[in-house]
């Protein structure tokens, strides 16, 4: 029988969800901190080989980039153990703390400025989250991996199963390659919908280890092995296209977006297929979703923050093309997004535009040269 729903404060929580908090509190610290030192990995790799951006993986030979992603793996390894003990609605929302970490690691360490609203955005999503872990529901009572499987293939779970895994191939075959560098919401949208499948087969094979490793073989049933299957598949992709997101936007906007993204479709995927919502009463549920929309007023702020940056300087910078014509020079138009990648030979905007002289002043001989005929 499901253990009765708990509207209690961290006091009033269980021995296994005191766990699972306390896991998923330093699971944060590392993947917040795995973020910052990837982006300086990643920036590290454009400057020897093809950006990650646009389909390079020269960053898999930069240490920097091993040392984030050992961190993130620490951190995912300690998630994994928090879904053993505790329920996807009290794990999941506790990953804000992890935009805190990255958000202010990159204000200071990637000089990524992040403005005042942008903080306060940071603030709302983890007031959000902490409203929401304070009225998750217990850990239900399950015995068996095989228990779950029969949960993740009732009719309801596998029609979100199916849309999920629909619309991720849609985003990766025909909206990627047109808009994946220009729409901050197409690689994450990736990550976050596989995120979700992710989390729910790494809860499935935490709850196996865990009666595995209390004396109740798990590994013998294929259904364990199963789930190991859709993490594996869902985690080399999300991977992927997390690393596409972090070399193309601001590090300060990728992480609270995917965090926030992420979370929803979790938490949906887990009253699916756990029916968590089923053992709490009206006010449990009215609450984690005053709770929801905290957070999402938070990344609107963070949203609105990036225009507001946008709009305090210039809008466009310039530099120099690969290619110029010999009859004129051609400047070429970056969106602010990559200017943090823009490397040492970027032009001011400020520059007279109206006589390529003043242009030609500033120059290397090799640029000149083009335009003596």
């Amino acid at each position: 029988m499901a253990a009765p729903a708990s509207s209690a404060g961290f006091g009033g929580m269980s021995s296994d969800n005191a766990k699972g908090l306390a896991l998923a509190v330093s699971s944060s610290a590392f993947i917040g901190a795995s973020f910052i030192v990837k982006k300086m990995g990643l920036r590290r790799a454009a400057d020897s080989g093809v950006r990650a951006g646009y389909g390079g993986y020269s960053y898999l030979v930069e240490p920097l980039w091993w040392i984030g992603m050992i961190s993130m793996i620490v951190g995912e390894i300690a998630n994994f153990a928090a879904y053993a003990f505790a329920p996807a609605i009290l794990v999941t929302p506790l990953g804000a703390l992890s935009i805190i970490i990255s958000a202010a690691l990159a204000h200071s360490i990637l000089q990524e400025k992040l403005h005042t609203f942008g903080i306060l955005g940071c603030a709302l999503c983890v007031v959000g989250s902490i409203t929401i872990a304070l009225h998750a529901p217990q850990e239900r009572d399950i015995d068996s991996v095989r228990e779950v499987w029969d949960l993740a293939t009732e009719p309801a779970f596998l029609s979100y199963a199916a849309i999920v895994v629909v619309a991720a191939l849609v985003l990766i075959y025909f909206v990627v390659p047109q808009h994946g560098q220009t729409n901050i919401m197409v690689y994450i949208g990736v990550c976050s919908l596989l995120g979700s499948l992710t989390v729910m087969s790494v809860k499935a094979l935490g709850i196996a280890l865990k009666l595995t490793f209390s004396g109740v073989n798990q590994l013998y049933y294929p259904q364990t092995w199963a789930f190991a299957l859709i993490v594996a598949t869902c985690v080399s992709t999300q991977i992927n296209y997390l690393n596409k997101a972090l070399d193309t936007f601001n590090t300060a906007v990728v992480s609270p977006i995917y965090y926030v993204m992420f979370t929803s479709l979790t938490i949906i995927a887990s009253v699916i297929m756990f029916k968590d919502w089923d053992r709490q009463n009206p006010t449990q549920i009215v609450t984690e979703m005053c709770g929801f929309v905290t957070i999402l007023s938070g990344t609107f702020l963070l949203h609105k923050t990036k225009d507001m940056n946008d709009s305090t300087g210039p809008t466009l910078s310039t530099r120099r093309p690969k290619h110029a014509s010999q009859n004129a020079f051609a400047i070429e138009i970056l969106p602010l997004k990559y200017q943090d990648a823009a490397d040492d030979e970027t032009l001011p905007l400020s520059l007279p535009k109206a006589d390529n002289r003043y242009l030609m002043e500033e120059l290397p001989l090799r640029y000149k040269d083009l335009n003596m005929a």
